[in-house]
């Protein structure tokens, strides 16, 4: 259970918690592909780019490959799944517009705005996020997030992924908050809820991709739920 009484600062991370990030890709996908007239089975590439975008991302935050490793080899492997071949350059035009247009979409999981709305009058919410910084940014801003939380706290700019301790170290020092008075919710069992927990934060999993169930911490399968928890 979690201690409410003790909780001062709770931080968020964004993709798969508050933005729904495959909804925003999948339309940015269609998109790119509309835009470059390339004849993409848009549903056969996400049942394909779903499992690998996490199982690159997962080699990423583990200091394994590159952010741009991690933007062509996901793309590569996935158009290898449907057995299309593209170039060197063809995957990286993709991968730019991508990035372009992905923060532009602005779906959120239902219960986003209600449950910071709630949550806002209490505690100082801020975000910690593995995402890239610049487009990170604009996803809050375009999505209306902004007025919610005071700082964002991204990987890139920080120079360390979740669960690594220190991410979570500076923001707990750049919000002058005890580790016992703060709370982590994200969607990540590995990168959200024991990164966090290793720090002697509370944590509450939004299993929003349905990981296998666990006894770390609360898990939650709706924001409303979280909501009701305040």
């Amino acid at each position: 259970m979690i201690d409410i009484s003790r909780i001062r600062t709770i931080y968020f991370d964004l993709d798969h918690t508050l933005w729904d990030f495959e909804k925003n890709s999948a339309l940015t996908f269609q998109k790119i592909f509309e835009e470059a007239q390339t004849p993409v089975p848009i549903n056969q590439f996400l049942e394909h780019y779903i499992p690998i975008n996490h199982q690159y991302w997962k080699l990423y935050r583990e200091n394994k490959i590159t952010q741009e490793e991690l933007r062509l080899l996901r793309l590569e492997k996935t158009f290898q799944k449907l057995e299309m071949v593209f170039s060197q350059n063809e995957l990286m035009h993709l991968s730019t517009q991508y990035i372009k247009y992905l923060s532009t979409f602005t779906h959120l999981f239902d219960g986003t705005i209600e449950l910071l709305s709630h949550l806002k009058t209490n505690f100082d919410l801020h975000l910690i996020t593995n995402g890239f910084d610049e487009v990170q940014h604009f996803k809050v801003r375009n999505s209306g997030l902004d007025s919610f939380f005071g700082q964002v706290f991204t990987a890139e700019k920080v120079g360390y992924k979740k669960p690594h301790p220190k991410i979570f170290e500076i923001a707990l020092q750049n919000t002058v908050t005890a580790p016992d008075a703060a709370l982590m919710i994200g969607d990540s069992l590995e990168a959200d809820i024991l990164g966090a927990q290793a720090l002697g934060m509370q944590a509450i999993h939004f299993n929003s991709h349905h990981e296998p169930h666990h006894q770390h911490c609360p898990i939650v399968q709706s924001l409303d739920e979280i909501k009701a928890m305040f």
